[in-house]
């Protein structure tokens, strides 16, 4: 009975733990939780494992379930403004401020879109501009990249890659690049996978600490200002050797991706 106690008070202790973390990060996943917690865990001489942590978050209602996608189209590519080339194609940055990525995503107000802009870092992982626009004009990119140029002034070097919509497309915002030196690259088609970080970076924002109705577009500004902050100063990456972007903005060479060694190993393991 003691032994079954002692069980259920460790189990709590984890699950407040939990709870601290998705005060911030409420669809915070599971192995991501666990390497969060690693301190707490051994500083309170908790073993548990991933197979263990999903049990228990289970048995409490906790785990995260996905969301299904609606959305809307936030490309324009039928216009008269020049279509660069794809020029990132097998490139791989080593440092911050090599390559940004941009794209524009749909976000639900209770009877309207708004339409938010983000320029993420390609390395570090870290959203260095963000606007929210009430429209899909080229207002929304060009403030997000003024705040990408403001917080990051040493450029050089910098290729910017996007989908060929007209927003990035259109005179002022080249402009806005070429005044900056910044190279420009645009994908070939409509296929995600030519710009999987910013269609990455959008279902994370809106999947993991969005919801997924605001009320106005007041609210929805608010909590996209905390959301970007959360995003960049909390949320850890397998893809960037679980740092923080904040953290990997500080640094250069090659980051080690855990969540592909994490499936790797995994799938090696049910081979046997």
């Amino acid at each position: 009975m003691k032994f079954i106690q002692q069980k259920a008070y460790g189990a709590d202790i984890v699950i407040n733990e939990v709870l601290r973390y998705r005060k911030y990060q409420k669809r915070l996943g599971t192995r991501k939780l666990l390497h969060e917690m690693q301190g707490f865990l051994e500083a309170h001489n908790f073993q548990i494992g991933r197979d263990a942590m999903f049990n228990l978050l289970a048995e409490r209602g906790m785990l995260i379930t996905k969301r299904k996608r609606r959305g809307c189209i936030t490309t324009l590519s039928k216009h008269r403004f020049k279509k660069h080339p794809n020029i990132i194609k097998g490139f791989i940055p080593i440092a911050p401020n090599q390559l940004w990525v941009s794209d524009i995503t749909y976000i639900h107000l209770s009877d309207d879109f708004a339409y938010l802009s983000l320029i993420t870092d390609a390395y570090s992982h870290k959203i260095v501009g963000f606007y929210l626009s009430e429209d899909l004009s080229a207002k929304g990119p060009l403030k997000a990249l003024k705040m990408a140029l403001t917080g990051n002034p040493d450029c050089k070097n910098l290729i910017h890659h996007s989908d060929r919509g007209v927003q990035y497309c259109c005179d002022e915002y080249v402009k806005l690049l070429q005044d900056n030196t910044i190279k420009i690259s645009m994908t070939e088609n409509g296929d995600p996978l030519e710009n999987p970080l910013a269609e990455r970076v959008n279902g994370i924002l809106k999947s993991e600490l969005l919801e997924e109705v605001f009320v106005d577009f007041k609210i929805a500004q608010q909590a996209i200002a905390v959301a970007c902050s959360t995003y960049n100063h909390l949320r850890p990456h397998g893809s960037i050797d679980n740092l923080k972007p904040v953290e990997a903005h500080q640094i250069t060479g090659e980051l080690n991706k855990r969540w592909k060694n994490y499936y790797q190993i995994n799938k090696q393991k049910r081979r046997r």
